[in-house]
């Protein structure tokens, strides 16, 4: 099964396509979806959905899971501009009939590096051990969507050995 995770960001989309067939997860592809920072809030979104579409058909995942919202009490704004972005996620995956996973980013960190409070290095070493990677996956981006397809695999697999 081929799982998409993505780390949506109006600036920088960050995206995991991760595969398992048994034992070691293999990475297909990751990377980061840049936008155009010139461009209104609006058109960065429309830019964002035909970016994801477009990654969506080419990957053919059978899942697709994103980070839940995360509100800090001294950056609020920061939560509303991301909801943007996570709904134009939830639509894309949506309107290629994926089935759609959300985790808080505790959950991804506990799954991933074993601690609900793992520190972004932490996450990077830890997929790189477990993905059997010559160094760390960079930018932060790209490690916290590859995070987010990993937990989405050892849930569904979780859930299918019930």
């Amino acid at each position: 099964m081929r799982f998409l995770g993505i780390d949506p960001g109006l600036l920088r989309t960050g995206y995991g396509c991760v595969e398992f067939t048994g034992g070691m997860p293999r990475i297909i592809e990751a990377g980061v979806l840049k936008l155009t920072a010139r461009k209104s809030v609006a058109e960065r979104l429309c830019e964002l959905d035909a970016d994801l579409g477009a990654l969506i058909e080419e990957l053919k995942p059978d899942r697709v899971a994103v980070e839940q919202i995360f509100v800090h009490a001294k950056h609020p704004r920061t939560a509303i501009i991301m909801g943007h972005a996570r709904g134009v996620v939830l639509l894309a995956a949506a309107r290629a009939q994926r089935p759609i996973s959300e985790f808080a980013p505790a959950t991804i960190k506990s799954a991933v590096a074993g601690n609900g409070q793992a520190t972004k290095r932490q996450m990077q070493l830890a997929i790189a051990a477990q993905c059997g990677l010559a160094k760390p996956p960079s930018p932060a981006d790209v490690a916290d969507a590859i995070a987010i397809a990993l937990t989405d695999a050892r849930r569904s697999f979780r859930t299918q050995a019930r």
